[in-house]
Order: structure tokens, then sequence, then C-alpha cells
């Protein structure tokens, strides 16, 4: 399997067409995943704002206040607005924002970036991911569309690539009846490919100003297994989730 980096791209703009550009750099082959930043999707889709655009109401307000007593660093409640609305549920409120986007991704602040934005206070996630990697994947000589983000995990430090949409695969391998080594039936593993794929991706895309947006992985191959879109957990049996609707931040 291989990564390549496409190169060259220019800075993305509204409106612009992100498959055109794409193609315009790189030879594409059918069975080609191409793993697409959330941040390039997001600016040719116009999902930049202006904090101006999110007059922070009561809650806002008592969100960015608690936020700054806890880290001595100045909150703009506009910001927090901007979470708020972006998202259909708060999971936590302190020591930061954790939220569920209106997609069903769960992560800090609604996934909302205030890096590399050259010309707005704010860069929001698609609305619909999935639907931007099927547009995209319409335009393309490649079956296969991956949007990725990076985001944080519980009991880890740092970053990874994460799926939160795609198009042309199922999410996940289900490995359900299938057989370990021994010959044992497996009864529980369900490998979510299209993180894997992102992961694998950003590793190669990278980070900062030298980061490049579009990866293709080249040679991947999905075998001869059932496929599942599962890739959000239903909340009946995020069990994590459940916890921390319980739980409340304390600080020292």
């Amino acid at each position: 399997m291989e990564l390549l980096a496409v190169p060259d791209l220019p800075e993305i703009r509204p409106g612009d067409d992100l498959a055109a550009l794409i193609r315009e750099r790189i030879e594409l082959e059918p069975d080609d995943v191409v793993c697409v930043a959330s941040t390039v999707v997001s600016k040719s889709e116009g999902r930049l704002a202006e904090l101006s655009e999110f007059p922070a109401g009561p809650r806002a307000r008592e969100i960015a206040a608690r936020l700054e007593a806890i880290s001595g660093d100045e909150k703009d409640p506009r910001f927090a607005q901007a979470v708020l609305e972006e998202s259909t549920e708060i999971i936590m409120e302190a020591p930061f924002l954790l939220t569920e986007s209106r997609f069903g991704h769960v992560g800090v602040n609604a996934g909302i970036d205030r890096s590399n934005v050259a010309d707005a206070d704010l860069l929001l996630l698609p609305k619909r991911p999935s639907e931007s990697a099927e547009r995209i994947r319409e335009e393309l000589p490649a079956d296969r569309v991956v949007v990725t983000d990076t985001c944080g995990r519980p009991f880890r430090h740092g970053q990874r690539g994460v799926a939160i949409g795609w198009a042309g695969m199922p999410a996940a391998r289900d490995w359900r009846g299938e057989s370990d080594r021994d010959g044992r039936e497996l009864g529980v593993t369900v490998q979510n490919v299209v993180d894997e794929l992102a992961a694998a991706a950003n590793l190669v895309a990278g980070e900062g100003d030298g980061g490049t947006p579009v990866v293709v992985v080249r040679g991947f191959e999905f075998g001869d297994h059932e496929g599942s879109d599962a890739h959000f957990r239903e909340v009946d049996g995020d069990f994590v989730r459940q916890a921390l609707r319980e739980w409340t931040f304390e600080s020292n």
C-alpha cells in the first residue's frame, strides 16, 4: 500500500472545485482512496464565519466565564455560542467543551478551527461530510473518498487522523463470524477502516504550515468481508458518554 501526498494545492477559497484541483495534480486510479482534510472541504463550501455572527447568549457567557476561571486565559463567549449552535449535545462543559456535532462526530469545540483561517475568525466543519465526500467522488476517477479531521482520544496523548465522512466504501470491515488463526469464531471484531485510512493519511499530510490536505491511498484492498457503515457509536451503547453526562468537573 502506498500513500501519495497531492502536491502544490493552492489556498482553497469558497466555491473552489476541489475535485478538479486534485485531478490536475495527480493521476488517479479507480481503486484509490482519496483522503481530503475537512479544512479544505469546509473552505470550498464556504464554512467560514466571523465571531460577530454568534452574539453570545446567557449560557455561552456562563460557559466562557467558567472556562476562563479554570484556565486563566481569556475566553470569548461568542466562540462558546458558535460551539453551542454547531452542536446537538454538550457532553462536557468543563474543563473544555466536548460536544456532538450535527452529523454525529464527538469532539472538542464542535471541531471549530481557529488556525489556518486567513479570511475569517472561524472555520466550521462541513455540514454533512459524507455528502461532501460523495460530491467529490462523483468528479474523480477514483472510487473512494474519505473526509478527514484530527482530534484527541480518551486515554491517549496527542491527536490522530479520523474520518468524519466517506463515500464509495463501507466505514468498517465486519469480521464477526470469521475465524481467527486457531479456528475460533470472531464474535465482536469490527474494524473501522475509514478511521485507519484517515490516520495513515495524516502521517503523510502532516500538520501546520507545511501540511498537505489531500493524500491518495493506493493499493488498499477491503477484502472479502461484510461491510458496515456503523461509524459513530449510538448513544444507547455509548457507556463513556453516559458516564460523562453524570460527571462534574471540580477545579482544585
